[in-house]
């Protein structure tokens, strides 16, 4: 029983080390680059059509929370009348 404590305690050390397995690739320079370019592109949207299709879902998403929370606050002041 202890053995396997022992066996599972060094999987979880090795597994955890901070150690690298393999070397990455440094790509900070070049988005750094990218990013301080003066085009005219606003900052947010430089990322390419991910950030623009992010952008865009996070404006119509908003747009449509806004619309629906005038709603629900126009039907809460003005509540149905009973006959």
């Amino acid at each position: 029983m202890f053995r396997h404590i022992v066996g599972l305690r060094q999987v979880c050390s090795r597994t955890f080390s901070s150690s690298v397995r393999r070397q990455v690739e440094n790509k900070v320079p070049a988005k750094q680059k990218m990013f301080q370019e003066d085009n005219g592109i606003p900052v947010h949207l430089k990322g390419g059509a991910k950030d623009a299709l992010l952008y865009r879902a996070t404006m119509a998403l908003t747009v449509f929370g806004s619309g629906f929370v005038l709603y629900e606050l126009f039907e809460a002041a003005m509540p149905k009348k009973k006959e």
